[in-house]
């Protein structure tokens, strides 16, 4: 009946033929597990560590104490512990006083000049700045010693920052210009005067230029002829500028005069036609006046270790210590 049987399917299945592997080309394509670890880690506490606790504002401000100095024209503070303040204004006298007030030392000039600002160094030394002829000094058991000379330019307002490196604001002899610069000792390690624009950071005229460094590294600048707090980071780079905060209370222009920063990185300085301290965070947002001090004036500022804040008051000669933090 059939002339041809259909044609027969065979059907082969596939086989894995391996070769031999070379793990080293394996790691090097895939890399490798290493096998489980476990190790015992020794915590060593230093009682050199910080630890940064929280501190919030506190709702309403607290005046704690009142220092008079007896400086004319009061300017400058600076804390050399919880427990003693320096302090200076526009006579040659640089005082310090103890938490009640006392006077516990004076020293004098080397020029006879008021000094335009003062700083204590992570030694305790007393820094000075002598714009009229140009020179920091350092007083260190005894006479004023020169620690820095600077030529065509006039020291303005100095900080110490948290590596110990000095940072000037400083104004030209033609007072037509303004910069920043950071000193290791009487080196020289930074200047810090134009932006990425090429335009001038700080204003000229030889206007107040306080100076700090925020944790975060970042030089903040109160320039009064600008109007601003000018903050740039560690490299020198504008971060913002701030010009104050709208108010209906607050009739006069914000002329900011001293700055300092706290534990929590923020930013205060006084506004000094205003009579109030504005606090902004490190970003430089606006977080509230301390305006219910009475504060008269108010000039130079410092914090302590504690986040108490002391002012300057320019004309009735007194120091202000506020708690503004818990």
């Amino acid at each position: 009946m059939f002339s041809k049987l259909p044609a027969k399917i065979c059907v082969t299945m596939p086989t894995f033929i391996p070769k031999s592997i070379d793990r080293t080309k394996l790691y090097s394509i895939f890399g490798e597990i290493t096998p489980l670890s476990i190790n015992k880690e020794v915590n060593v506490w230093s009682p050199n560590q910080s630890h940064t606790l929280v501190r919030e504002l506190l709702e309403e401000p607290m005046l704690v104490a009142t220092i008079q100095t007896g400086h004319e024209y009061l300017r400058s503070v600076n804390c050399l512990n919880e427990d003693r303040i320096w302090t200076s204004g526009e006579t040659c006298g640089m005082k310090s006083f103890d938490a009640e007030g006392s006077l516990l030392q004076t020293i004098k000039t080397r020029s006879e000049y008021w000094p335009r600002d003062i700083a204590v160094d992570s030694n305790g030394d007393l820094l000075y700045c002598d714009s009229v002829i140009g020179t920091v000094y350092k007083v260190k058991n005894g006479p004023s010693e020169e620690l820095i000379r600077l030529l065509g330019w006039r020291p303005s307002q100095l900080c110490v920052s948290y590596s110990g490196d000095l940072i000037v604001s400083v104004t030209s002899v033609d007072e037509i210009h303004s910069k920043v610069i950071r000193y290791s000792g009487s080196t020289e390690k930074q200047t810090v005067q134009f932006d990425d624009n090429g335009n001038h950071l700080y204003s000229g005229y030889g206007c107040i230029k306080y100076i700090t460094e925020n944790k975060n590294h970042d030089i903040c600048v109160a320039d009064c002829g600008a109007e601003a707090i000018v903050v740039v980071n560690q490299v020198g780079k504008l971060q913002f500028r701030y010009a104050g905060h709208p108010s209906v209370t607050k009739k006069y222009r914000f002329l900011p005069h001293g700055i300092t920063t706290d534990s929590q990185s923020r930013i205060l300085t006084a506004d000094f036609d205003n009579h109030c301290i504005h606090i902004l965070d490190k970003k430089g947002q606006f977080l509230r006046y301390i305006d219910s001090c009475d504060l008269n004036y108010p000039f130079g500022l410092c914090v302590d270790k504690n986040d108490n804040l002391f002012v300057c008051e320019h004309f009735n000669g007194n120091v202000q210590k506020i708690k503004y933090s818990i």
